[in-house]
């Protein structure tokens, strides 16, 4: 085709000069000239032209107005290159000044007219027409055209006095692989090493362009030490440096889309260094032939994330020689003197046989004697020297004298300190304890030892207490023997206060071997006495002292069952962190109930149908249903959220019928139908209805996190004599949770290699990476590509209490290689590492056991009487009845409760009929596991000095209570 000719052009202008006068063949050969060039609907437009003389003019009037300069086309935007994405189409523009005409030509066809948009306006500056012309080219037109070059256009644009070409825009459809060349690699490099990561984006057109990401986040390039190849997209860093360790990702992208490569986790480790030697030790003997040694230590530096350790001894040994010491020796006795004036003789001796040496001892003993040398007849100051009297012996009647005076003041301070405590113990109470110096100084921690002398289940009731020998009583798991308590509660708790009516010894036990008449809910036989399984009414008449506990080894893992009756009593679930307080007096007189407490497994897919709520307790059933208490009892539930910040809503559920489980309260809110008391890894509620109860918590944002207990267990593979098995748990942070790994585990044989750690996991939808480090290579080999494993978030975040496990199988190369060791790291992504470090035994006989628990062969479940509560019942009652009635100083259960920082929610204990009694129950629920009356004593103590504090009546019906809760019901 080609552009227009100048001889065209001339043809043009001949033909318009000689009008019709021209001959047919002239007009003939233009016309063969255009439709070369513009196709027959132009040159049918030509042709009306060259025939009509009006259109002539007016063709030659255009001309005129487009320039009559001289001058071709000039292209004021010419067609760029342009890539198709998916399936939309492209526009290809160009604009010329002066053109007649303009036209695209494609792949050397000329675009048809009606393809064609074109518009056109006047310059203002030059006043010359600017002729603006676009196409659409499909994604259809590419792909049908095959040629040996890319689809390409131009534009054609004429004037009068010729042609102009633009440039060729070629079109392409835009495209991006998923699959990249080449992935980078993950490494371990040492400290100030070089870190070379290759990268090979997927074949895309145009070209992916290619970024790093360390740990999600872009990498800059500022700092001189990174740099990038740009040729081959590789990522070089000339000196690591301990920071630059973390996941490493190359991301390629067009206008088409974006891949990531496969993550390359880089390590930066440092060998450990050897320290300076210390100075020599001294020699280990005092005498002779001995040892002296100096150390050094692998700690410059400290080997770090796998790095190798100090080669060399950390210890060396020398010999030495110490001098030995010489003790001295007395010599002979020297003659004796002649008597003096004195009626005295002396003689002397010295320490030379031998001298003592070398740190050797001196001589015991003294170096001079003295004697008297007349017989006693000889006189001093005109007396005989036998009847001379020491000079103290003539004091002696003064100090007898002295000794009376002390004693008589002594006991006139003891008769006014007496009389000052009969007085307050008198005061305007009656039954005062906030003024009662002895009540507070009862409450000190004192623990006793008791007599084993003689008879050890007799105890004197007029024992004196042993100071000397404490004892702690700190029980998370099962019940310590509560006799020194008892101990404690009659000596220092009720002999300090003399206006305080107690029952005896004799009495407490009575209570105890008493029969429960008549009532027997639960279909309790008629003589049951509530005395422990395996014990007599006999040995219980005997043994006052022994604790009243139930024993109840046959009972399912997760559930506790005991009789309380009227004297109340605690019910525990094994190493759970589950406990149920049943209050003195909860239960009627004359009344026993079978009560049992379980923990249920729930998926938090029940919890709620729409919303981000999940378990972070156990579901703890208590019952029986029917119970009827007069008094709330108090459940502890063990919790793993982390409740420091402000970013849970943690909510007392209760479980309902068709599996759905109704909002109780929110433990931010104010209720009467129950109250929550949240500690950091522990629920202390209080409840009067039995059911089935769980902590949910919903989180307000990314920062809210729940604890996670990570362990590590070993055992050897059964079908591999050469094989050993690592199995890594995560769980929640719970007791009740890791006792369920702990079972397991002592069920297949295996061993904790590592004391369990705690990691924060938090609801920032990240997931959880378990990888095996440190490995030694040349001892043991692990199959490839599980070196590293990964829970996602959601397996994670609703694992409600159940193990999540991951396996590592290694196998030594040999028998003789009996050690293991190795690292392994657990971390959230994006988060901190924790690492459980792992060195071990795999021989049979070398295997050293590490305890799941401390009390592991727990089989107490539950105590009852006065032996489950720290406070004895008679101050217990003393105070209760001192704090429930108000009086003029303010000084009423709301102060109590606010001493005992228990004073949220106060609408609760005013619907009791015992406030106090609720405030101490829950007091009681708080420190079961310390045991630490102090600081109810020091709340005592406090309140005692507050004058008149302002008080605020509350008060509320039982009906009120009951209402609330039957709405939630």
């Amino acid at each position: 085709m080609g552009q227009f000719s100048g001889g065209c052009y001339l043809s043009f202008f001949i033909f318009v000069l000689l009008g019709s006068q021209v001959p047919t063949t002239l007009a003939r050969g233009y016309e063969d000239c255009i439709s070369a060039t513009t196709g027959t609907g132009k040159l049918e437009n030509i042709m009306e032209s060259k025939f009509n003389p009006s259109k002539i003019t007016s063709q030659r009037g255009e001309a005129l107005q487009h320039g009559q300069s001289g001058t071709l086309p000039h292209f004021l935007e010419e067609p760029v290159d342009a890539y198709i994405v998916k399936s939309n189409p492209i526009k290809l523009r160009c604009q010329a000044r002066p053109a007649l005409q303009i036209f695209f030509k494609c792949n050397g066809d000329w675009v048809h007219q009606s393809q064609h948009t074109s518009q056109e306006h006047t310059d203002l500056t030059t006043g010359l027409k600017i002729r603006e012309v676009m196409i659409n080219v499909s994604r259809q037109q590419v792909e049908d055209f095959h040629g040996p070059e890319d689809y390409w256009c131009l534009c054609v644009a004429w004037s009068h006095l010729g042609t102009s070409k633009s440039r060729k825009a070629t079109v392409r459809i835009a495209y991006l692989r998923k699959n990249f060349e080449q992935d980078p690699q993950g490494t371990e490099v040492p400290l100030n090493g070089m870190i070379v990561l290759h990268c090979r984006p997927p074949e895309g057109v145009p070209v992916a362009e290619v970024e790093w990401l360390k740990n999600e986040e872009p990498l800059s390039f500022d700092d001189g030490n990174v740099m990038e190849k740009k040729g081959d997209h590789n990522l070089i860093i000339s000196e690591a440096r301990l920071s630059d360790s973390g996941n490493y990702t190359c991301v390629a992208s067009n206008i088409v889309a974006k891949r990531r490569s496969a993550t390359a986790t880089v390590i930066v480790y440092v060998n450990g260094g050897w320290s300076s030697w210390t100075d020599w030790s001294p020699c280990n003997v005092r005498c002779g032939r001995g040892v002296q040694k100096r150390s050094r230590t692998c700690t410059n530096p400290a080997p770090l994330n796998g790095g190798a350790f100090c080669e060399g001894m950390s210890v060396q040994k020398s010999t030495c020689n110490t001098v030995c010491p010489v003790d001295g020796g007395w010599g002979e006795w020297s003659e004796w003197s002649t008597c003096s004036s004195d009626c005295e003789r002396q003689r002397s001796r010295e320490c030379t046989a031998p001298e003592p040496k070398h740190g050797g001892r001196l001589c015991d003993g003294v170096a001079v004697a003295t004697e008297n040398c007349t017989g006693g007849l000889c006189t001093q100051n005109r007396k005989l020297l036998h009847d001379a009297k020491p000079q103290g012996v003539e004091n002696s009647s003064d100090v007898a004298l002295y000794s009376g005076l002390a004693a008589g003041v002594v006991t006139v301070v003891l008769l006014i300190v007496a009389v000052t405590l009969y007085r307050r113990s008198q005061s305007e109470y009656g039954v005062d304890v906030i003024d009662s110096s002895a009540l507070t100084g009862g409450f000190q921690s004192f623990s006793f030892k008791t007599s084993r002398q003689a008879n050890p289940l007799l105890i004197n009731s007029s024992m004196q207490p042993d100071l000397t020998v404490s004892r702690t009583y700190t029980s998370p798991m099962c019940f310590q023997d509560s006799i020194d308590k008892e101990l404690m509660a009659e000596r220092s708790f009720l002999d300090p206060l003399p206006d305080l009516k107690v029952k005896g010894v004799t009495e407490r036990a009575e209570y105890h071997v008493m029969s429960h008449p008549q009532t027997f809910p639960r279909g309790l036989a008629p003589d049951y006495r509530g005395v422990a399984v395996g014990t007599t009414l006999g040995r219980r008449g005997k043994n006052l002292f022994s604790p009243h506990v139930s024993l109840t080894p046959r009972l399912p893992l997760h559930r506790a069952t005991a009789v309380f009756g009227h004297a109340g009593g605690r019910l525990v679930v094994p190493n759970t962190g589950i406990s149920l307080l049943v209050p003195h007096g909860g239960i009627a007189e004359d009344t026993t109930w079978e009560m049992y407490m379980s923990i249920n497994q729930e998926d938090s897919s029940t919890v709620s149908e729409d919303g981000p709520e999940i378990f972070l307790s156990p579901a703890v059933t208590y019952g029986p249903p029917g119970l009827d208490l007069s008094y709330p009892i108090a459940m502890t539930i063990a919790h793993c959220a982390e409740v420091a910040a402000d970013n849970w809503t943690i909510r007392l559920k209760r479980h309902i019928q068709d599996n759905k489980w109704e909002e109780v309260m929110s433990v931010d809110e104010e209720s009467t139908s129950c109250y929550c008391l949240l500690e950091a890894q522990k629920c202390h509620v209080l409840l009067e209805h039995p059911g089935r109860y769980a902590l949910v918590g919903e989180p307000l944002n990314q920062e809210a996190g729940k604890r996670l207990r990570l362990a590590v267990f070993g055992s050897p593979d059964a079908s591999n004599s050469l094989g050993f098995t690592l199995r890594v748990y995560c769980v929640d942070d719970t007791p009740h949770a890791f006792q369920e790994v702990a079972v397991g585990e002592r069920s297949r044989g295996g061993r904790l290699l590592e004391e369990p750690k705690m990691m924060l996991f938090k609801a920032n939808t990240f997931s959880l990476q378990v990888s095996i480090q440190d490995v030694p290579q040349l001892l043991w080999s692990i199959k490839p590509f599980t070196t590293c494993q990964e829970f996602s978030f959601s397996q994670v975040w609703a694992s409600n209490q159940h193990p999540l496990q991951c396996a590592f199988t290694l196998e030594r190369y040999s028998h003789s290689s009996s050690q293991l060791s190795c690292k392994i790291s657990i971390r959230q992504v994006t988060g901190k590492e924790q690492i459980l470090q792992v060195y071990t035994s795999v021989v049979e006989n070398e295997k050293g056991v590490v305890p799941f628990f401390t009390q592991s062969d727990c089989t107490i479940t539950s105590q009852t009487g006065s032996r489950a509560f720290k406070i004895p019942l008679s101050i217990r009652q003393r105070i209760s009845a001192t704090f429930d009635t108000a009086n003029a100083n303010g000084k009423d259960w709301q102060l109590l409760a606010q001493k005992l920082h228990i004073d949220r929610n106060l609408c609760y204990f005013a619907c009791q009929e015992s406030p106090s009694s609720v405030i101490l129950t829950l007091w009681e629920a708080q420190h079961q596991d310390s045991g630490d009356l102090d600081s109810l004593a020091s709340a005592l103590e406090e309140i005692s000095k507050v004058h008149s504090p302002k008080a605020v009546t509350l008060s509320c019906s039982k009906e009120e209570r009951d209402s609330e809760f039957t709405k939630l019901a």
